[in-house]
């Protein structure tokens, strides 16, 4: 029978081509692993050094780094593919910075850094994680308090991270701090620096968060304590790094916004299979419109937000501004994605909350977009603002 999402209208022949074949990896990783690695935790080394070995952690690296060089388009038709495999947030998180974490050392460091860093995160040799959210600053990242005191030829870091992800296995950390005290800006956007360098834990100190979902992609506190980095793992110019990562944005919104939808329609599958199996009083409950109108609901919405994820998708690659597009998908995506995994729990009634039929670790981790790498609400008010010309709210 013919899968009910159909993509050959919105993908060309060629994008068509790559998702069958990352279809095919994904296979080999079932809903039983991705079960499997929720219950113990153990990091998916086995999935993403596989991804490595077939160059798809390259996909949106230019060709000289030895990436493929492709598009945020053909990036989203990877996260969409991740995300529905059965492996979910969990298997993205555990993809995301080598697929799009170092953009902007791609875009704003200088040749020889690139050659130097990057090459090694695709091929899997170097592991590395994001140090940006802090514990008392959330989304207002301008207020961040970890400092880079430049003393001699190294930067001296102390200071704390909160959500770190993969902390526990990173052997580099893309690293964002103060180097001029706010009070000496003339913004508060200045004065941030942009780092790459050694996850050094002679200095660092990680500490796992015991979280709801998402168990097999470690979120973690991190304290640094005199963290020396060379002046050459600076990226860019010093004081600029908050609009370096601003440039990495709008593709990340994207591709989780892609990957998102794959979720959603992952578990819409297993409530309509779930519902043509089921019988009670003698007839499928797929029968009554009380579940079909719920499911039918879901595919809409997220056949809309995948629409909405890949026209940004494709106007960022021919250089449009989408930031305005780019909020919108990863908002859709994720509510559709939030709602429709919570009625394919509720279609398989008692036995949604049963693990064996995945839809409540589909739930638990359909939240994690909802929430980050932007919160709904802060999506609402830039539409509201840069869109509709209302006045900022906050």
């Amino acid at each position: 029978m013919k899968d009910f999402f159909d993509d050959a209208t919105v993908l060309t022949p060629d994008q068509m081509e790559m998702r069958e074949s990352l279809q095919k990896l994904c296979a080999n990783y079932n809903d039983d692993y991705w079960l499997e690695r929720d219950q113990t935790g153990q990091f998916p080394e086995d999935f993403v050094s596989e991804l490595a070995e077939h160059g798809w952690l390259g996909i949106n690296t230019p060709l000289e780094y030895g990436g493929s060089g492709l598009g945020i388009t053909e990036g989203a038709v990877l996260t969409l593919t991740i995300g529905e495999s059965g492996g979910g947030i969990t298997a993205l998180s555990s993809t995301a910075h080598p697929i799009f974490g170092l953009n902007p050392v791609i875009k704003y460091g200088r040749p020889e850094q690139i050659e130097r860093m990057v090459p090694r995160v695709i091929q899997r040799k170097e592991i590395t994680c994001f140090g940006v959210t802090e514990p008392n600053t959330g989304l207002d990242t301008t207020k961040l308090k970890t400092k880079a005191t430049k003393k001699g030829k190294h930067y001296i870091v102390d200071g704390q991270k909160i959500w770190t992800s993969t902390a526990q296995h990173a052997t580099k950390i893309l690293l964002i701090a103060r180097t001029t005290p706010i009070e000496n800006t003339r913004r508060p956007v200045d004065g941030l620096s942009l780092f790459y360098t050694d996850f050094d834990r002679n200095y660092i100190e990680v500490r796992e968060i015991e979280k709801m979902g998402r168990k097999a992609s470690d979120s973690n506190q991190v304290f640094f304590d005199g963290l020396p980095i060379p002046e050459d793992d600076l990226i860019g110019n010093e004081g600029k790094g908050f609009y370096y990562l601003l440039d990495g944005l709008n593709p990340e919104r994207i591709l989780a916004a892609a990957g998102s939808v794959g979720l959603g329609r992952a578990a819409i599958r297993k409530a309509v299979q779930y519902a043509r199996d089921r019988v009670v009083f003698d007839r499928p409950i797929g029968k009554n419109q009380g579940i079909q109108h719920p499911l039918a609901e879901c595919w809409a919405e997220l056949e809309a937000a995948n629409l909405m994820a890949f026209k940004a998708a494709n106007l960022y690659d021919q250089g449009h501004d989408v930031g305005h597009l780019a909020n919108a998908a990863k908002y859709l995506a994720a509510e559709a994605s939030f709602k429709a995994c919570t009625q394919a729990v509720m279609t398989h009634g008692g036995m949604g909350y049963a693990k064996e039929f995945h839809v409540e670790r589909y739930l638990r981790e359909s939240l994690i977009p909802r929430i980050a790498p932007v919160s709904p609400q802060l999506i609402l008010c830039h539409i509201a603002e840069r869109v509709l010309g209302l006045p900022k709210s906050y």
